[in-house]
């Protein structure tokens, strides 16, 4: 919680302290973040101590010839007053220079969460305290927004500032949040990528100067995402001082991490200044987006347990909070574009026999979209492939017992579209300039009024009209040409799209609170709290393949959790990778996540159909455990694998992901470690998996009664309807022997075969079960 004594503030959560206090001059140092402290700490023993003058320092006030601004762990920093590092403003203040100075004025203490008024920000905060601070020569005020949320152990940071004075301001640069901290030979860990290879760890050591996180796309953007940490140079996954930061924001982005030559180690986290300048008029306010931060010294594990509880508990929201999402067969890699209302029910009615819950509908079926050149924008329905509309479609869908779920772009449209048509100046392009398309599109205008009524009408009637429980809503590039004819001031373009997006967003889903909503950006383009508070999960790569999925949702882990993660079953080989996985690997991968598939079902082998039919059995079993339990990565000694857990909120049951890339001739023992469970006696089993007989080659004939050619027809018939049992395990022992760690049986070496050898090679995997066993009569009790 929050107190404040004698100009000290002390935010508490759970399992750490925050403070920082006004100094004689009235600016903000901070003394410290980390663990929790007893109530009695000193806070002299915590200052900074500082009892001479730095050579050619710049001396912010001649009575204290030790004050200098340049070397002092501060909450806020401004330009002009002797602080070379990184400021969070550049403001061009109201007597046109860019010298600013702010100020304790007073604070104020409330309960709870203070809501935003221009964007999304987390709610149920626990208290707020509020600093204003005033500008030494201008009437400029700077609000300072800290809200507590302590179960969670996260602290949210925002900036107000508002001009009261008789002439505009212009902001060139205004961060959400600061801090100094005292270096720990940092390293700082970002999720970097693009297209099909999105939020890839990324680890380099805090050297002197400053490093940057940032985008330029318009979007959050898969170049690198809004979230990163700094972590103590010995910090592993259990064990370590692990500093976390994140933005609720899906606009251009900036994060600075600047190491000065003081060993002090500045975090600044808010709006990309990049193309930004935004006009403040007298009498206005301007809100930066709410940066979260958290600290855990248990590792990156416990830095993720601490936002993974955050964003469960107080970004996502309405009726899908905590809920558990259905599984669903979606139709863009089954058929693209070329279907029909046929194609689709005889999809739907496979889907249903194998235990699917939601048929998505994706992209094709409006205007003349046969291909990704035409129709964006004209969201009137395909009476060639839908005669009788899409209430129709999707009555007949219900009737099976399926609900219904539909993919949308709004924010797009094609020049060869009725809507460009009609309405060219609803496009953002540069009126002089021939303008460039990605994917044969333009964006659409947020900034203007009338494309944003005209964005939710047309959605609006389509939901109702086909009582849609699903909507994927994409956005397939990145903007380019910043300008609108709906500004004045065109470096506010890019924030005002994002306002205008969040309005839509708002206008269209509030009033349907019942409609799940997945965002999506060509996959993970806009992955990232300010989309998450509207969407409760988002596509999270155009990549299915689970090899490379492994790397793409392990990184993302690190502060999303797997609630808010879609994860798809495709076809094999892989349609972004030509890779060949087994069906057991791209289920078992998926399952962390919120499950779905995507694949021709028609094409399904009598024992793939089987297989899934179980899969799908097994995941609702689990679902629970595998949407909202506790997640970790697990260490690994072998760099071929990599190992996933949930365990229940009860801590009595724990589910694990045994994943390996390529295998390696002559496998040494495995263990399996099972970590968090309470004291008890359990019972681990491995989820029953099949091994396709193809997988053999030639070695099938060594089991086989017949002789058969490994590329004959045979073989491929009988790999249609036979197939091997994988190993089954099961061990009973203790918490305690789980969390250290048991042997499992040994993989598949080149020599001999039976029902007790792990047969796992390239790309294979196993899922565990870990359950507390019964005593005697409990379970009737």
């Amino acid at each position: 919680m929050i107190s404040a004594r004698d100009n000290v503030f002390r935010l508490d959560t759970e399992n750490t302290s925050y403070l920082f206090r006004v100094t004689k001059f009235g600016h903000l140092e901070h003394l410290y973040y980390g663990p929790l402290l007893a109530p009695e700490e000193s806070i002299e023993v915590l200052a900074q101590k500082r009892v001479i003058s730095m050579g050619n320092n710049v001396v912010y006030d001649e009575t204290d010839e030790s004050y200098s601004l340049d070397q002092i762990y501060l909450e806020w920093s401004d330009n002009g007053r002797g602080d070379y590092r990184q400021s969070p403003t550049e403001l061009k203040m109201p007597d046109s220079t860019f010298v600013s100075d702010f100020v304790y004025v007073s604070h104020q203490i409330t309960d709870g969460s203070v809501p935003m008024y221009t964007l999304p920000s987390a709610y149920g905060g626990d208290q707020t305290l509020v600093l204003t601070m005033q500008d030494t020569t201008l009437a400029v005020t700077l609000s300072l927004y800290y809200t507590v949320f302590v179960q969670a152990n996260v602290i949210t940071r925002r900036a107000v500032l508002t001009n009261e004075s008789p002439d505009p301001l212009v902001i060139r640069r205004m961060m959400s949040m600061m801090v100094d901290l005292p270096d720990e030979h940092f390293y700082l860990y970002t999720l970097d990528g693009k297209w099909i290879k999105e939020a890839h760890l990324h680890r380099r050591p805090v050297e002197y100067g400053m490093m940057t996180n940032a985008s330029t796309t318009g979007a959050s953007s898969n170049r690198h995402n809004p979230a990163f940490m700094l972590a103590a140079a010995a910090a592993t996954e259990e064990n370590g001082h692990v500093y976390g930061f994140n933005l609720i924001y899906s606009g251009n982005h900036a994060s600075y991490v600047e190491k000065s030559g003081w060993d002090m180690v500045r975090v600044l986290v808010g709006i990309n200044p990049h193309c930004f300048e935004w006009n403040l008029a007298p009498g206005e306010s301007f809100e930066t987006p709410e940066a979260v931060m958290t600290f855990s010294n248990q590792g990156f594990n416990g830095m993720s347990r601490n936002m993974h509880s955050f964003v469960n508990e107080h970004i996502v929201r309405g009726n899908w909070k905590q809920r558990e999402r259905p599984v669903l067969i979606n139709s863009w890699e089954a058929y693209y574009f070329d279907y029909d209302e046929g194609k689709l029910i005889q999809l739907a009615k496979k889907a249903k026999d194998l235990g699917i819950e939601l048929f998505v509908l994706d992209d094709g079926w409006f205007g003349a979209r046969n291909n990704d050149q035409a129709a964006l924008g004209d969201y009137t329905v395909n009476k060639k492939k839908f005669p009788r509309g899409l209430k129709v479609f999707a009555d007949q869908l219900r009737e099976l017992g399926l609900e219904f779920g539909l993919w949308v772009e709004p924010e797009m449209v094609n020049p060869d579209s009725d809507l460009f048509r009609e309405h060219p100046a609803y496009a953002v392009r540069h009126p002089m300039k021939k303008p460039v398309l990605g994917r044969n599109q333009l964006v659409l205008d947020l900034c203007q009024k009338e494309v944003r009524d005209y964005i939710v009408e047309q959605v609006s009637q389509i939901l109702d009209e086909a009582k849609v429980s699903y909507v994927k809503w994409d956005m397939n590039r990145h903007i380019a040409e910043a300008c609108s004819a709906a500004l004045t001031h065109q470096g506010e373009f890019y924030h005002r799209y994002i306002i205008g997006l969040y309005e839509v967003l708002s206008r269209i889903f509030r009033p349907r609170p019942e409609i799940l909503l997945e965002s999506c950006s060509s996959g993970g383009n806009r992955f990232d709290l300010g989309m998450l508070c509207f969407s409760p999960q988002i596509w999270t790569s155009d990549d299915t393949d689970p090899i490379e999925r492994l790397k793409i949702q392990s990184g993302l882990s690190y502060f999303y959790p797997l609630s808010t993660m879609g994860a798809h079953v495709s076809q094999s080989p892989n349609q972004q990778t030509l890779r060949a996985t087994p069906l057991s690997t791209r289920f078992n991968v998926a399952c962390f996540g919120c499950l779905g598939y995507e694949l021709d079902l028609k094409y399904l082998t009598p024992e793939e159909k089987k297989e899934i039919k179980a899969q799908i059995a097994f995941y609702k079993k689990y679902r629970r455990l595998f949407q909202y339990g506790v997640f970790s990565r697990l260490p690994v000694v072998k760099e071929n694998q990599v190992i996933w857990q949930c365990i229940s909120a009860e801590q009595n049951m724990a589910a694990t992901g045994f994943f390996q890339t390529l295998a390696q001739a002559a496998e040494s023992e495995d263990r399996l470690t099972v970590k968090g469970l309470k004291a008890g006696k359990y019972v681990v089993r491995s989820r029953p998996q099949r091994l396709a007989l193809s997988r053999f080659g030639g070695l099938v004939n060594h089991i086989s009664p017949v002789e058969l050619n490994p590329d004959g027809f045979l073989l491929r018939q009988a790999n249609r309807y036979y197939s091997l049992p994988s190993c089954l395990e099961e061990y009973q022992c203790s918490a305690a022997a789980l969390s250290f760690g048991i042997p499992l049986n040994n993989q598949f070496t080149g020599t001999g075969y039976n029902q007790n050898v792990r047969m796992l090679g390239d790309f294979g995997s196993t899922l565990y079960i870990t359950e507390e066993l019964k005593r005697e009569g409990e379970e009737n009790a």
